[in-house]
C-alpha cells in the first residue's frame, strides 16, 4: 500500500490470528484471519471459493471458547489472494468485544476514539 493510502485509513488494521468462518447462505468457508480493524476484514481466499460478490455474508470470528466478533460484511476486493470485508452491521456485543480488541493493540486511547468518531461518520 502506498504511503498516501496509508495516511487516508482512517481504521487502523491490527494483525489478528483467530478461527474465523465467512457464510453466505449454506456455503460455509473456514478463512486465515489477516487482519481485522473496526471497519472490516481481511483474510486470505480458500481454494473453495465461489462467494456471491453481490450478496452480504456473515463473518465470524472466534476471539475465546465463547466469544465472537459477528459481523454482516460485504466483498469490498478479491485480489492477490486476499478477501477484503467491510463491514455493513455489527451487534452490540460483538462492537463492544471488537472495540475491546482494538484498544488493546491500538495501546492509544486518543487514537481509538478517533476511530470509533470516524466509525459514526462513516
Amino acid at each position: 500500500m502506498s504511503e498516501s493510502a496509508n495516511e487516508r485509513r482512517r481504521f487502523q488494521r491490527i494483525a489478528f490470528d483467530a478461527s474465523t468462518e465467512i457464510a453466505q447462505g449454506d456455503q460455509r468457508w473456514a478463512v486465515e484471519l489477516h487482519d481485522l480493524s473496526l471497519k472490516g476484514l481481511l483474510a486470505r481466499r480458500p481454494e473453495n471459493w465461489h462467494g456471491n460478490a453481490g450478496e452480504t455474508f456473515e463473518a465470524s470470528i472466534r476471539l475465546s471458547s465463547d466469544v465472537y466478533v459477528r459481523m454482516e460484511v460485504a466483498l469490498a476486493r478479491d485480489e492477490g489472494g486476499l478477501l477484503g470485508f467491510e463491514c455493513r452491521h455489527i451487534d452490540l456485543d460483538s462492537v463492544s468485544h471488537l472495540r475491546r480488541l482494538v484498544e488493546l493493540n491500538l495501546g492509544d486511547e486518543d487514537l481509538l476514539e478517533r476511530e470509533l468518531t470516524s466509525l459514526g461518520e462513516a
